[in-house]
């Protein structure tokens, strides 16, 4: 992972392989089916193409059900670089010499189970699937492996972290999710392998092979998440092949779009964004600047600002992958511990408006954001709007704490306070629906939600506000 507000790994996907991906296909529904021989009927092609088509979604729409309805994850970087605790880049970055860099294996000495306390957080978190870096850019693997003797059970603690990983996962009842980076920096192939053709033979029956040790050696696994496909096009990593081998399998995974082929999802980083069309996305953050372990990276992210960002990826129709960094031991740094208890805490209380959600046809609204569920719409309150002054001049203001959107185009029944049940008082009119009667200060923390139940789908539409409202004179209204 990179953040530095130059190239990220999304960008990297975007520069290095994305172009190609449209011409790439497979069965497993990552893009158009694969060429058929011609027939003397394009109508019987056609709807060949078509019953393709449905099956391929068909299969999506099963496999990726549970992930829609978690909504919310936990990503964990991990690896050597961890004890240099200057970001996850490194060794690239910083230009270590690779026989130096191999000398921190000796010093990976994690405590065993590790990922229990992971695990732990993470279902106090409400996290429900966990994705974990087996392999990071810089080549180490984390599990047992035949390939290489650059692992951690040969050159560092003699224990496959990924198995520890998996066992703990499982444990909690969560969801099982493996990282792998495709780009390698310590493979003596790993970059010559763009121009000589045998090293690229070599370099990516290496990697398809550690893909295959990592879907065979583990039982069932939920998400295989790639990362980036430096230096190779998705023709020349044969991608179409290595999903197909996942999917031989794994017949219930569901893959992300970082092989240079389209995958179940998208996967913008460090922002919140919809996928075009009706792709599903899934944004990861992390909790600071860092995604490995960076000891003196103080940037938090607020309570408030994770789950602001969770709520408008449910709002969205996405899902928030967030990432922990932990410590060379294992341990996770207590400012990450202390911003998920928090985070957990909220969930606890407010899970309805994240879980199984629906995305919502609404803008932006200055102090506020929105999920929903059927005709349900959840008004997430970020900014409390606590006794506005203006309630003495303006009646669409009082009583004093009014909590207003503009354009709601449903009709609402009633609404509640969701932490406390309490109903709350409404008036509606064609253009705006004003909640009143509320407390003067937020009766949740970090972020209080008002349940809204309507007579329909809600949407809310600001240009309707726009082009509806009653207009008057050039100069001042006088009443």
């Amino acid at each position: 992972m990179k953040n530095d507000g130059k190239v990220s790994r999304r960008d990297c996907l975007v520069l290095l392989g994305a172009g190609a991906a449209g011409a790439a296909a497979t069965k497993a529904g990552f893009a158009a089916p694969l060429a058929t021989p011609a027939t003397n009927s394009s109508q019987s092609f056609a709807q060949r193409e078509a019953k393709e088509n449905a099956a391929e979604q068909a299969s999506r729409e099963r496999r990726m059900k549970w992930w829609h309805a978690a909504k919310f994850g936990m990503f964990i970087h991990w690896g050597l670089y961890s004890l240099i605790g200057q970001h996850e880049w490194a060794m690239d970055e910083e230009g270590v010499p690779i026989p130096q860099y191999e000398r921190l294996a000796q010093h990976f000495v994690p405590r065993p189970h590790a990922a229990r306390e992971w695990a732990r957080i993470a279902k106090r978190a409400g996290q429900k699937y966990m994705v974990m870096t087996t392999k990071h850019h810089e080549g180490f693997c984390l599990f047992d492996t035949k390939l290489t003797d650059y692992c951690a059970p040969r050159q560092a603690c003699g224990r496959d972290l990924v198995a520890e990983f998996v066992e703990a996962v499982r444990g909690e009842g969560l969801r099982v999710g493996f990282y792998y980076s495709l780009m390698d920096w310590h493979h003596p192939d790993g970059a010559r392998c763009a121009t000589d053709p045998a090293a690229r033979k070599r370099f990516v029956e290496y990697t398809h092979g550690l893909v295959r040790e990592l879907m065979t050696n583990y039982g069932k696994i939920d998400v295989l998440w790639y990362d980036v496909d430096w230096p190779l096009t998705p023709e020349q990593w044969e991608s179409v092949r290595m999903n197909e081998m996942v999917f031989r399998l794994q017949p219930d995974i569901i893959v992300n779009n970082r092989n240079g082929l389209p995958g179940d999802f998208s996967t913008p980083e460090q922002y919140v964004g919809s996928a075009q069309g009706a792709r599903a996305w899934e944004t990861c953050m992390t909790m600071n600047d860092s995604w490995g372990y960076q000891r003196a990276d103080d940037n938090w992210k607020s309570p408030k600002t994770i789950v602001r960002d969770l709520v408008s990826c449910a709002k969205g129709g996405g899902n928030y992958l967030l990432n922990i960094g932990p410590r060379p031991d294992g341990s996770v740094p207590e400012e990450e511990v202390r911003i998920l208890t928090h985070v957990g805490d909220w969930m606890s209380r407010n899970g309805e408006t994240i879980y199984e959600s629906e995305p919502v046809n609404a803008g932006y609204h200055p102090y506020l954001d929105f999920t929903r569920k059927g005709n349900t719409l959840y008004l997430h309150v970020y900014f409390w709007p606590n006794g506005t002054p203006a309630a003495e001049w303006l009646p669409f203001f009082d009583p004093r704490t009014v909590v207003a959107v503009g354009g709601l185009r449903a009709k609402v029944k009633s609404a509640r306070l969701l932490v406390s049940g309490q109903p709350v008082e409404f008036r509606q009119d064609d253009i705006s629906v004003q909640f009143t009667g509320l407390p003067a200060l937020a009766p949740d923390n970090p972020v209080s939600v008002i349940a809204v139940e309507c007579d329909s789908e809600p949407s809310v539409s600001e240009l309707y506000v726009r082009t509806h409202r009653k207009r008057y004179n050039v100069g001042v209204t006088r009443s």
